[in-house]
């Protein structure tokens, strides 16, 4: 028998030319991706429907376990914080947030929390953006209502001045000297008022200010890094009534002498403070003898940085005064002023009865021979100082090797800066050692 001329299929196609899919209507899906070959499950259709009507109609907490991670994983993370801050608390949908917002993200400064990291960064620059009598409260204060209880730490890196009115007659750029603006002839001009949100923050114990504006380019004016009396004022009050408070940082600033009195007057009763930073500002002696008074009636305060000032002798004599007294003092800053042989001498005599000081940095501040035979009696006393930087100073070979032979018999000294204090290499080298065995001793206490 003859094999047929046609296949089978070619058969059924002469048989019932309708069945020929060249000549069956094309279906054409209203969703260019839908596909007979992939059907989505209901649960997925529920859960994609729940992330794109979550704005409207928030569903998590009803949610099962595994249905509540797939909507977490799908939700945009520019939602209302209105919506979000009370319900979500995953922090695999905080971190997403973090690292949409912004390039460098670090828990370790923030617990480990995502939530607290998003939280308060949103804050600060909420807080850094705002333009006095300008910027509407209403972002910052709806915003803080949700934040408050995430909210730990605020570093203020820049806050802005008012705009100054150039309708009102102001001199042309040309006009303006640049002795003028350092002289402050220009009206003051008032910054963020933190009275309005310091009390409204629970659990806020680190508040970190520098009045200045960042990255001003050619836009430079003395006018915009001044703290001014007002802004003191605000401040002093606000941080008074914060008794929750621990650390407070205002550096770089250009605070002087009165406006940091002004302030540590307001602290001489704080019952929180345990750390004060006023490094890098224009303050001197009168602020130094206010410090002294604050080292003398607080009796928690643990760390006081004064580093890159003008304080001279009589300012450093006074807080050695109170230092003598002083039980809870642990950091003493007083890098980069001008102290001088007198106020290192007194310093180095409130040494010899403090016994909770750990670091001491004079670092840059004019000391001489003098003062290294006046320290080198400290090391052979202090039994609690472990830290002390006396880097660039004029020590001179004489002073090197009395500190050498003050540390013979100091077992607890760990750190020991002696950089470009022009001592011998020998002096150098056998106070290295001694340092380098305290070391090994502590450590080896510590292994035990």
């Amino acid at each position: 028998m003859e094999p047929p001329l046609l296949d089978e299929n070619e058969q059924n196609l002469f048989a019932n030319p309708a069945a020929d899919p060249r000549k069956m209507r094309r279906i054409i899906a209203e969703d260019p991706e839908w596909s007979l070959a992939t059907v989505p499950r209901l649960i997925d259709i529920c859960v994609k429907h729940i992330v794109n009507n979550f704005a409207e109609n928030p569903l998590l907490d009803e949610l099962k376990p595994k249905h509540k991670e797939k909507v977490l994983e799908a939700l945009a993370t520019d939602l209302p914080l209105k919506i979000t801050a009370p319900l979500v608390s995953d922090e695999g949908y905080w971190k997403r947030c973090c690292k949409s917002r912004w390039s460098v993200c670090d828990t370790d400064q923030y617990g480990d929390s995502w939530k607290r990291m998003f939280f308060e960064r949103n804050m600060e620059d909420l807080i850094e953006n705002y333009v006095p009598e300008s910027t509407e409260l209403s972002d910052i204060t709806e915003t803080l209502e949700l934040s408050k209880d995430f909210i730990k730490r605020l570093r203020i890196r820049q806050l802005l001045p008012q705009i100054k009115d150039v309708s009102s007659g102001l001199p042309q750029e040309d006009e303006v000297s640049d002795q003028g603006s350092d002289n402050g002839t220009d009206d003051s001009l008032d910054h963020f008022d933190f009275g309005l949100i310091i009390n409204k923050l629970p659990n806020l114990a680190e508040l970190s200010i520098t009045y200045g504006v960042r990255n001003c380019g050619m836009n430079f004016e003395w006018s915009l890094f001044e703290f001014t009396q007002k802004d003191c004022s605000l401040l002093a009050k606000a941080v008074k009534s914060c008794t929750h408070l621990q650390i407070l940082r205002l550096q770089r600033c250009q605070i002087e002498d009165e406006k940091a009195r002004l302030i540590i007057s307001h602290l001489l009763d704080h019952p929180g403070l345990r750390v004060l930073d006023l490094s890098h500002n224009r303050i001197g002696d009168k602020t130094g003898r206010a410090v002294g008074k604050l080292l003398s009636v607080n009796k928690i305060l643990e760390e006081v940085n004064l580093c890159d000032n003008t304080i001279q002798a009589e300012g450093a004599s006074a807080i050695a005064f109170s230092l003598k007294k002083n039980s809870t003092l642990q950091t003493l800053n007083l890098k980069l002023n001008r102290i001088g042989d007198e106020g290192g001498r007194n310093i180095c005599q409130a040494l010899m009865k403090t016994s909770t000081l750990l670091h001491i940095d004079l670092s840059s501040n004019g000391l001489g021979e003098h003062v290294a035979a006046n320290l080198a009696e400290v090391l052979s006393h202090n039994q609690s100082l472990e830290h002390i930087i006396i880097s660039c100073n004029k020590l001179g070979v004489a002073g090197g090797r009395v500190l050498q032979e003050g540390l013979e018999n100091n077992r607890v000294l760990k750190t020991f800066d002696l950089r470009l204090t022009e001592i011998s290499q020998q002096s150098e080298h056998s106070i290295m050692n001694v340092i380098k065995s305290n070391k090994e001793k502590d450590n080896n206490s510590i292994s035990v």
